[in-house]
């Protein structure tokens, strides 16, 4: 059998200790799969006495990554430290540099400097990997630069945060406002104690601006990734959604338009009949549609120690064969700087919900508003009767653009009748 892949493990957290356990566990399986065995040599931590359920005696030590990724005698770094900067992008940076293969699950590092990192790693003859960085235990960073490599990809979407998934799935199921199920996901530990990172679609559009470039062949563009939360749906919207026939999904979504590339995280309303519509709780799924193969669907765990250990592990024993791919799919000196495409521009259907006082006039003035943008209804709905006290009033669009939209939800909010701003989620036509 061929001689060892020397591995360095930077970061021992939970991702990080279930890579050590993966290893170890497999390790005959691994060792023929990958056609030469999968050794760790050295590892790095903040904090060298934690307990951490695995054996670490037999590995070096080093208390600082940076010099690890250096100074150690291995053929490949896993970085599993976090963040778009600080020591992660120097070990990153430094292991390229001294011509070693790198492997993370660093999604906010690659949307920020994925670019650049590329273009280092190739043009130092080593390979970038990152199929744990997006969607965890689904290989769709394979699917995409690999096995849908003879089709030009048309557009690219999916439920990219398991958190949000989770938090929208159980409110419909349970009848509970928002406030109330994140609370519940903290709990769990699906959600963090700051929540921002998922619930506003920030860690979505990590993920997104990735899975573009993979697509597209384009350079990451994390500024370009329109970006909109759930903290805005309520109870009441995920019901209307349900009467008529949708499902609330924080979806990511990429697609090349005549005006640039579109790239846009945000609620969205699918067809019931959809397949993501039935992707539930922390389940992530990606939709790929190419020209040839038409659409393929991807589901599975999108976060998690051992979902996320087994995608770094796959990209380790392609780094054991030899396997040799450029990071995003084309070469790195290739990949294009694609415009960005307006949200404005953007075309589509939408739902609206009012919360208006009924009194004779009101649809009238809202007719207008949508009127002179130009706005068609699909469909209206208005439940009981009670004078002068505030009722819902929800409305479907025909297909009309978002710059339109935002214009006559801005004039209506102004209407004395409208008690609070207008609740606007875009249905999304998959």
């Amino acid at each position: 059998m061929a001689a060892p892949l020397r591995i360095a493990v930077a970061g021992l957290g939970t991702v990080g200790a279930a890579v050590m356990q993966l290893l170890e566990e497999h390790r005959d399986l691994l060792s023929r799969r990958a056609g030469r065995p999968l050794v760790v040599t050295a590892v790095s931590a903040r904090q060298r006495g934690r307990n951490r359920g695995i054996d670490l005696s037999a590995y070096a030590w080093y208390d600082d990554a940076t010099r690890m990724a250096a100074e150690s005698e291995v053929d490949a770094v896993v970085e599993l430290i976090g963040g778009a900067d600080g020591v992660a992008k120097a070990v990153v940076e430094r292991a390229i540099a001294c011509g070693k293969d790198v492997v993370t699950a660093n999604k906010a590092m690659l949307s920020t400097h994925g670019t650049a990192l590329s273009r280092a790693a190739e043009d130092a003859g080593v390979a970038l990997r990152f199929e744990a960085a997006v969607a965890g235990g689904i290989p769709i960073v394979k699917a995409l630069r690999e096995g849908l490599a003879a089709n030009r990809i048309e557009r690219v979407y999916g439920i990219l945060n398991g958190t949000c998934n989770y938090i929208l799935t159980t409110m419909r199921e349970s009848g509970r406002e928002f406030g109330d199920v994140l609370g519940e996901a903290q709990r769990l530990g699906y959600a963090e104690a700051e929540p921002a990172l998922d619930v506003d679609g920030i860690d979505a559009a990590h993920k997104l601006s990735l899975l573009t470039s993979l697509a597209f062949g384009s350079e990451v563009d994390l500024g370009g990734v329109y970006m909109e939360g759930i903290r805005g749906i309520s109870l009441t919207d995920i019901n209307y959604a349900r009467e008529f026939g949708y499902r609330i999904k924080l979806l990511g979504v990429a697609r090349v338009t005549e005006d640039g590339v579109e790239q846009r995280v945000h609620p969205c309303m699918v067809s019931i009949d959809a397949p993501i519509a039935h992707v539930e709780g922390v389940q992530n799924a990606v939709v790929a549609k190419g020209d040839f193969v038409d659409q393929s669907v991807y589901e599975g765990r999108g976060a998690g120690a051992r979902p996320t250990a087994s995608a770094v592990v796959a990209d380790l024993i392609d780094t054991a064969r030899g396997h040799r791919v450029p990071t995003f799919s084309v070469p790195a000196r290739e990949l294009k700087r694609l415009a960005r495409a307006p949200m404005e521009r953007h075309r589509g259907e939408y739902y609206v919900r009012l919360m208006v006082v009924d009194r004779p006039g009101v649809i009238a003035d809202v007719a207008a508003a949508l009127r002179d943008e130009r706005i068609s209804l699909a469909a209206m709905l208005q439940r009981g009767r009670d004078p002068d006290e505030v009722v819902p009033v929800v409305l479907i669009t025909h297909e009309t653009v978002e710059a339109q939209m935002k214009r006559a939800l801005d004039r209506i909010a102004r209407l004395e009748a409208v008690s609070e701003r207008p609740s606007m989620i875009r249905i999304e036509a998959l």
